[in-house]
């Protein structure tokens, strides 16, 4: 109802900020860094570094659930 749906809507709110400053942050640290430090060679970026991120945990995640459909299949045999 309206107050599950106002519950929700707190929790997200709450959830966002937190994450927005920390996804600023992978972002800016890198460039940061390699500029203080004056280190030419390659490196990743904040991009390329939630980019990389984000491809492990879903593979992670499709994995998981891959193990689960077979052990759950074990199980209907």
């Amino acid at each position: 109802g309206k107050a599950t749906a106002q519950y929700i809507a707190r929790i997200i709110n709450r959830i966002t900020l937190p994450a927005a400053i920390i996804l600023g942050l992978i972002a800016i640290v890198p460039n940061y860094f390699f500029r203080t430090v004056n280190i030419p060679a390659f490196y990743f970026g904040g991009t390329s570094i939630l980019i990389i991120i984000g491809v492990a945990l879903e593979t992670v995640q499709q994995i998981d659930a891959y193990v689960k459909m077979r052990h759950y299949e074990g199980l209907l045999k």
